[in-house]
């Protein structure tokens, strides 16, 4: 048996943030803003195994009104929401990042070798591609980064 999550997030770029993806801390002009460090590929992530799991969404569990989640650490979020499995495991992850800048190739590595420690899976199960929208929309004009995930969750044995 398998389920299928979809998840999705987007947050606005400013100044006097750091710029997290994937837990890994990318050299850049502005940050993501939010509650916890605003790491949209790890939210995207968060959201797609709660999708699967019809267990809401990162708000549900991690509600920006909750003062212990300011700035909090995604990947500590992930690990949560991967304390929820029970009887599934990750079959694989498929991500993409939306940004028109920075340049995210040569951080996508570390990015998933982070996913795949906290999801507890094998490295080749996380997909992680970025991509640019020419210019258009809120992520082509800079104004923020947005990343997509599909999971498919397996029944344990």
């Amino acid at each position: 048996m398998i389920r299928i999550g979809h998840g999705y997030d987007a947050h606005r770029l400013t100044a006097g943030r750091k710029l997290i993806l994937g837990g890994v801390d990318i050299p850049h002009v502005k940050g993501l803003d939010g509650h916890s460090d605003a790491d949209v590929l790890t939210h995207a992530v968060c959201d797609a195994i709660l999708g699967a799991l019809a267990l809401g969404d990162i708000g549900k569990h991690f509600p920006p009104s909750d003062s212990q989640y300011k700035n909090a650490n995604s990947l500590y979020l992930l690990k949560q929401v991967m304390a929820l499995l029970n009887n599934w495991t990750i079959g694989n992850i498929d991500t993409t990042i939306v940004a028109q800048a920075p340049k995210l190739a040569v951080y996508i590595p570390l990015m998933r070798e982070n996913l795949a420690a906290a999801l507890g899976t094998a490295l080749e199960n996380v997909n992680i591609k970025a991509t640019t929208e020419e210019g258009m929309g809120f992520t082509g004009c800079g104004e923020g980064i947005a990343a997509h995930c599909v999971v498919c969750l397996l029944a344990a044995s």
